[in-house]
């Protein structure tokens, strides 16, 4: 199961990862939130201190995945190719 599909990239997700180091990702609707901060720590390198999750009216699970300090959202972001 690939539990992360793709970055979710708004006006909204920007602040969230300029201002409180959060990523934003719409992840498969069966995943856990041990799921997804596993997938986001081995995907990308980083440590993962909390995740939130919600379902979106379009049925999509949106999941906010906060940082530690020690890591950049900045800089994971760039890596996946958004900027």
């Amino acid at each position: 199961m690939n539990v992360l599909l793709y970055p979710l990239i708004t006006e909204k997700t920007m602040d969230s990862i300029d201002f409180e180091n959060k990523l934003v990702f719409i992840v498969d609707l069966s995943a856990s939130k041990p799921e997804i901060k596993q997938a986001v720590e081995d995907h990308y390198g980083v440590s993962v201190t909390k995740v939130n999750t919600q379902i979106t009216m379009k049925g999509t699970k949106k999941a906010t995945v906060q940082l530690s300090a020690e890591d950049d959202a900045q800089d994971v972001i760039s890596r996946v190719g958004v900027f």
